[in-house]
């Protein structure tokens, strides 16, 4: 299989559902790679799930930078997708610009993420003039948390009309691809009809061209929330402490290591 690019993503639209995870490093990387999926992306949300933040805002580039290069050393086939991180890109064009290159060049990511709708057209026009891949992400910004008053379903009542006519600025823009995140399915099944590019839906229903889910969610590796858009496919939250409570005793009893786990002396 060759890998996927932004022409096969694009050539995707109302063809076959596309499926993408958000991974965090080389080996879960390695192992979604050999499952067939279309994109993986490294995604800002890497400050709760790896690093114990609160939020996305406290990620930094060489937080993000160090981490995707990490999931490209174990991708062959999929399309690294990379999030800019808060205030990479908001404050101004060349900015955006040169800090998008740097996961092009830096990372090796195939195409980046930024959260937002008309404010940033400008930069996505650019980055993709400079030929950098972007892909779009409306409805529950993470990055915007902190004025939704906190993780909120978007997009109800008015506010929905807003997404939609910003979903259009962004395909203008440029655009390859959008994420829906956490906003009714009628919502996102009107948006996905009205574009020409793939939408991906995380908590936006079943009319997406694709959905997107976070690796550790779908293992099922968090026992502490889970939301409610999420499929569990696995519990691996109980495989794993039971076997470092085996780990654990086997130490404490001398069961480990037996003679089987131990080089021979000649």
């Amino acid at each position: 299989m060759n890998k996927t690019t932004v022409p096969d993503v694009l050539r995707a639209k109302g063809q076959n559902k596309l499926a993408m995870v958000t991974a965090y490093d080389y080996s879960m990387a390695r192992l979604a790679d050999q499952c067939g999926l279309d994109m993986i992306l490294v995604g800002d949300s890497l400050g709760m799930v790896s690093l114990g933040y609160d939020s996305t805002l406290p990620v930094t580039m060489q937080d993000m930078l160090h981490h995707t290069r990490a999931v490209a050393r174990g991708v062959d086939k999929a399309l690294v997708v990379a999030d800019m991180p808060f205030m990479s890109y908001q404050t101004g064009v060349g900015r955006a610009v040169y800090n998008a290159g740097r996961f092009m060049k830096e990372s090796l990511a195939g195409a980046v993420k930024v959260e937002g709708g008309a404010a940033i057209v400008p930069q996505i026009r650019a980055m993709v003039e400079s030929g950098i891949p972007v892909m779009g992400h409306l409805g529950l910004t993470p990055q915007h948390v902190a004025m939704f008053g906190g993780f909120k379903v978007q997009g109800r009542g008015k506010s929905g009309e807003l997404i939609a006519e910003q979903a259009g600025q962004l395909e203008q823009a440029g655009c390859f691809c959008l994420v829906l995140e956490a906003i009714p399915p009628g919502l996102a099944g009107r948006i996905t009809k009205k574009l020409n590019i793939p939408t991906i839906g995380i908590g936006a229903g079943p009319e997406c061209d694709g959905q997107v889910l976070v690796i550790n969610d779908l293992l099922g590796m968090n026992d502490e929330f889970t939301p409610r858009f999420v499929k569990k496919y696995a519990d691996l939250s109980v495989i794993i402490k039971k076997a470092l409570t085996d780990y654990v005793q086997d130490v404490r009893s001398g069961g480990f290591p037996r003679e089987e786990h131990c080089y021979r002396e000649d």
